[in-house]
């Protein structure tokens, strides 16, 4: 048994089995918990990745319509040029 060298100061083989099954489980859980973390972590990158996009977005949203605005605005005050020289050319 390969196992029984770790537990050798056992004389009992059933004892230097059950500990080794303990060890496997710990470990199998330790492992469990470790994958577990790295998902959330992953979930959580996600999660500040899509924001960071709908702030972009939202950003760029902004800016098209303050773009457009301003576009309104000359073309009204080109409006109010026009009828201001037709007014005082008639």
């Amino acid at each position: 048994m390969m196992f029984y060298a770790k537990y050798k100061k056992t004389n009992n083989i059933c004892l230097a089995v059950s500990l080794r099954a303990r060890e496997k489980k710990r470990e199998k859980r330790a492992k469990r918990e470790r994958e577990r973390r790295e998902r959330e972590r992953r979930e959580r990158e996600r999660e500040r990745e899509r924001e960071r996009e709908r702030r972009r977005e939202r950003e760029r949203e902004r800016g098209e319509r303050e773009r457009e605005k301003r576009e309104r605005e000359r073309e009204r005050e080109r409006e109010r040029e026009l009828w201001r020289d037709r007014a005082s050319g008639v």
